[in-house]
């Protein structure tokens, strides 16, 4: 398919493109040669020349007479002038011809009016190039007629406007430079063709090419603008989502920096030191207020060097007796209650200023030791060992995970505690008391089996574990049991025994760590209050965390059973209540 360069129409092959160049585009191009008149057909330019032009038209008839005088009567000056008009009107009619192809040489006007005028035009262009004699001169004044009172312009090509001296060398012009726009390809004619290179269209002028080129380079180079710019706005777009990404990827890396860094400081593990840094910053801090003097401070000092030298705590935290008072209470008092299990006689340990806000485990697990020693059948496994400071409970937990306890656990925890605040949690208490011999399990509560998030589950399990009978018995039932380590999330606590009310509700005893002694302490006067055992008493509507896992002793182990337990232990998971 060709497209029309001017007017965009397409054809199918090269001689319809030239017949539509003629038709659509060259038709209004024929020129008058008198008056310059365009924008005419053929026909109408005949009528033209015809009605405005009749007096030259008569000089070209004329002139026929007048040339035999000029040019002299021979055979072959006649030949020559009749030749010279044939060519002419080939000239100019040629491409207006090519207009009207219908038109035959016999439709042509037979009083050779277009032939005349060019014949005339001819010949008074070669009277101007070749003079005559003096005589010849003389004669022409003699002949009358507007022939010397009218001012003929030179030939004007109608395709391309160009202006040649005679019609010889417009003919010329026309067969050289416009043969692809007439009907009959000139034969004889030696112009070269050029080929675009970039479409193929054949030229035979070479700067009509060059101009037909640069239409091609222009529209490349305003593809390539556009191209460019949208480029670019596509790259800029890139940018743009660069920044968005990386933006959001630096929030997140930041907000994961500062969560594991809460984690840390949470979980003790932020490298701010451990129960010795926290405990002297404490009492630096009452010294600075004036709430403790310099003297006080120095012997406390002494007093905490001392304990974490031998490893044994110092007792400033305990309370013992609160298992006997509250036997001695339930003996007398709490009518509401129809049955209650007690553990075995057990310590109470609160956090210190050394501990407070991560030592919750540390003195749970003070708390379940002190009762072990208090209980025969353990005597003699824990025979030398008194209850030992936090820093020495992480160190024998340390000394577990080198025997090759719980190694996950070790690897949580960087293989290290001492110095640090790192909280422990059940699988801690159940490695270390292992590594002790002390026979226990962990059981995992790790959803919820009652209504509104509760664990009445977690009830009948302890309540089995302390009572054998439940008919029958007495009131009050001391068991030789250990308490229970409790441990959810964030927090654990020690369970020391449990209420069955006569409405056949369950009520957990229960010791906090984080209780201070003087509260525990009210426990122990004769007239305890039942306001007093609030804080010890926990319903199944207290309990409404997620998960819970307790941590029960059942007996000693054996050297043996020791040894299968460590290595239990490093594919050990916790037993779960479905």
């Amino acid at each position: 398919m060709l497209s029309c360069d001017i007017c965009g129409e397409t054809v199918t092959s090269e001689p319809d493109m030239q017949a539509h160049l003629l038709i659509a585009h060259m038709e209004n191009e024929v020129i008058c040669p008198f008056c310059k008149l365009s924008g005419v057909n053929y026909d109408e330019m005949c009528f033209h020349i015809e009605t405005a032009h009749f007096e030259q038209n008569e000089l070209g008839r004329n002139f026929e007479r007048i040339n035999p005088i000029l040019y002299g009567t021979s055979d072959n000056r006649r030949d020559s002038a009749q030749q010279s008009r044939m060519e002419v009107h080939a000239s100019i009619h040629s491409p207006c011809a090519s207009n009207h192809p219908n038109i035959s040489a016999q439709s042509q006007p037979k009083d050779g009016t277009l032939e005349h005028q060019a014949f005339f035009s001819e010949n008074l262009t070669e009277s101007r190039k070749f003079p005559g004699s003096k005589e010849k001169q003389s004669d022409l004044p003699k002949i009358k007629g507007p022939i010397y009172g009218t001012v003929y312009s030179p030939p004007e090509c109608p395709f391309c406007g160009e202006i040649e001296d005679c019609t010889q060398d417009m003919e010329t012009h026309v067969k050289t430079n416009h043969a692809n726009l007439l009907d009959t390809p000139v034969k004889d004619c030696d112009q070269p063709l050029y080929d675009c290179p970039m479409c193929g269209l054949i030229c035979t002028n070479y700067h009509i090419l060059q101009e037909h080129v640069d239409l091609h380079l222009e529209e490349s180079s305003f593809r390539q603008g556009t191209d460019r710019v949208q480029y670019s706005r596509d790259l800029e777009l890139a940018h743009h989502l660069q920044e968005e990404e990386d933006r959001r990827r630096a929030e997140e890396s930041r907000q994961e920096r500062e969560e594991f860094q809460k984690l840390q400081r949470q979980y003790g593990l932020d490298n701010s030191g451990g129960y010795k840094q926290q405990l002297l910053r404490s009492m630096e801090r009452e010294v600075n207020s004036g709430r403790m003097h310099p003297s006080e401070f120095h012997r406390r000092k002494a007093d905490m060097m001392e304990s974490l030298a031998i490893g044994i705590d110092d007792g400033k935290t305990k309370t013992s007796g609160i298992m006997e008072a509250l036997h001695q209470h339930y003996q007398n008092a709490a009518p509401e209650v129809r049955q209650v299990w007690l553990s075995a006689a057990v310590d109470h340990f609160h956090s210190s200023s050394g501990d407070k806000g991560w030592g919750c485990g540390y003195r749970n697990f003070q708390m379940l030791l002190s009762s072990l020693l208090q209980n025969d059948p353990y005597h003699d496994c824990l025979k030398g060992v008194a209850v030992p400071c936090i820093p020495k409970i992480q160190s024998l937990i340390e000394d577990a995970w080198r025997e090759g306890f719980d190694p996950q656990g070790a690897t949580q925890l960087n293989d290290r505690l001492q110095g640090t605040k790192a909280w422990i949690g059940a699988c801690e208490i159940y490695t270390l008391l292992t590594s002790l011999r002390v026979k226990c399990r962990i059981v995992d509560f790790h959803k919820s089996t009652g209504p509104l998030g509760t664990h009445p589950r977690l009830f009948e399990w302890i309540l089995n574990y302390y009572s054998t009978e439940r008919e029958g018995g007495p009131k009050v039932v001391c068991t030789s049991k250990p308490p229970i380590y409790l441990q959810h999330q964030g927090h654990s606590r020690t369970v020391v025994g449990i209420e069955e009310r006569k409405n056949r509700t369950l009520c957990l005893l229960i010791f906090d760590p984080g209780c201070p002694s003087r509260e525990m302490q009210k426990l122990l006067k004769q007239d305890m209050e039942a306001n007093s055992l609030k804080q010890l008493r926990k319903f199944v509507g207290n309990l409404k965390h997620k998960q819970y896992q307790i941590v029960a002793v059942e007996g000693l182990l054996t050297a043996e059973e020791k040894i299968a337990r460590r290595q239990a232990s490093q594919v050990f998971t916790a037993e779960k209540i479905p």
